[in-house]
């Protein structure tokens, strides 16, 4: 019984020193409140059960102020899902086909104001107007007038091989997944889609009924299209030219582009629902969605997107970032304009840089399993950064999602 007493008192002195030791550190660093504070309240929403993880980051233009993962990486194995837990970033790929467009610019390599055909081994032109040169600048501008047709949803992503598919599901309704014998390269993809005796050339939907560069039309095909005509002018191919100009500055670690590129041990599962894996899968346009990242690598990208567009940036000088960041499009390219929503970034756009009404400067990101937002606000130089890894069809998965997005936005201003 002594001895019981004795550990007692043990214990008991022990929790009095920690607590102590809490408190003296809270004492030191106020922010660390704020951020346990922060965790707590995700963790509530997440305690909702309409995902299976997500992560999430803070930044200013100094730097990360908050990167946290929820849930589960891999729920069938009990991997949770962290700061440090990479996945696809969907469509905010697309930006960083923007930044390297004006670092090959910056390098001398290209104009934005060129014609495209002048990088291509095979012509682009639009039926409708065959005489209408479409220009680099019109590929960022989302204002080349290709479209996306079936052909592009139907084919261009691919299942990675040598994974167990028993468990997993491969039959996906929004785009198909194709077994990895299908794959070929994304120039000859592009060929079969834009030239007028390629495999997928569609006369009639893949192009608008209007001059290039008119009307706003979202192509992942043009965003491919650039990334391969950086490819052609700089003789450098699109995953090393980025992983030289811009991960490895940033010493974006865990990031890359293909499965091979990354530590696949650190890789999260993607789900059709919370119960349903998805299987691994690449696409053959990756540059238009296929940068696999995590939450911390996503933070020193946005800080230096914030460093960049206030004239501290560090991947390119003030003049290409001033060029990256300037609103091209005014209402006349549009058909209509979403004016209400905050985070609408297809109100405006730089170089495949999105702009919301309310200025916001980002890009957002949908694809299997993948649900993604990235912004940052140009009057208070903050940003935010939001990833989930389960599909959110039902009306419920879309309110969580900007729920977490709400309360981000709401601990930005606490801990700037």
């Amino acid at each position: 019984m002594k001895k019981i007493i004795i550990l007692i008192i043990g214990v008991h002195f022990c929790i009095s020193c920690n607590k102590k030791k809490r408190h003296t550190n809270e004492l030191l660093d106020p922010m660390q409140i704020v951020r346990d504070s922060l965790t707590t309240e995700l963790e509530d929403i997440y305690a909702q059960g309409l995902t299976n993880g997500f992560g999430v980051a803070i930044v200013n233009e100094k730097g990360t102020l908050y990167s946290n993962g929820f849930g589960w990486a891999d729920k069938a194995n009990h991997i949770a899902y962290t700061e440090n837990t990479i996945q696809h970033i969907a469509s905010i790929s697309k930006t960083f086909i923007g930044l390297a467009l004006m670092k090959a610019h910056e390098l001398g390599k290209l104009k934005l104001d060129d014609p495209i055909n002048k990088y291509l081994l095979f012509d682009v032109s639009n039926p409708n107007y065959p005489n209408e040169k479409i220009t680099i600048q019109h590929l960022t501008t989302h204002t080349s007038t290709i479209v996306d047709t079936k052909h592009y949803m139907e084919n261009a992503w691919i299942i990675a091989p040598n994974q167990d598919l028993s468990n997993v599901y491969e039959n996906y309704p929004y785009q198909r997944l194709n077994p990895s014998t299908t794959e070929i390269s994304m120039e000859r993809f592009l060929k079969d889609i834009l030239t007028v005796k390629g495999k997928y050339y569609d006369k009639e939907n893949g192009f608008l009924k209007n001059k290039p560069g008119g009307k706003f039309e979202y192509s992942n095909i043009g965003a491919t299209l650039a990334a391969l005509i950086i490819e052609k002018s700089t003789g450098i191919p699109f995953n090393e030219f980025t992983k030289k100009y811009i991960l490895q500055p940033l010493e974006m670690n865990a990031t890359g582009w293909a499965l091979e590129d990354i530590d696949i041990s650190k890789h999260s599962r993607l789900y059709y629902d919370l119960n349903i894996p998805l299987p691994f899968y690449t696409a053959i346009t990756y540059p238009d969605g296929m940068l696999i990242s995590s939450s911390n690598d996503m933070a020193k990208y946005l800080t230096e997107l914030i460093k960049g567009y206030s004239g501290n940036g560090t991947l390119l000088n003030k003049k290409n970032y001033k060029a990256l960041f300037t609103p091209y499009l005014s209402e006349d390219n549009f058909d209509t304009r979403n004016e209400q929503n905050p985070y609408n970034d297809e109100y405006n756009t730089g170089i495949f840089m999105g702009f919301s009404a309310k200025g916001y400067i980002g890009h957002t990101g949908g694809d299997a399993g993948v649900v993604s937002f990235m912004f940052f606000d140009k009057e208070t130089k903050t940003g935010r950064y939001l990833i989930r890894n389960t599909n959110s069809d039902d009306e419920k998965g879309p309110g969580q999602f900007y729920d977490i997005w709400k309360k981000l936005g709401e601990y930005t201003f606490k801990l700037n």
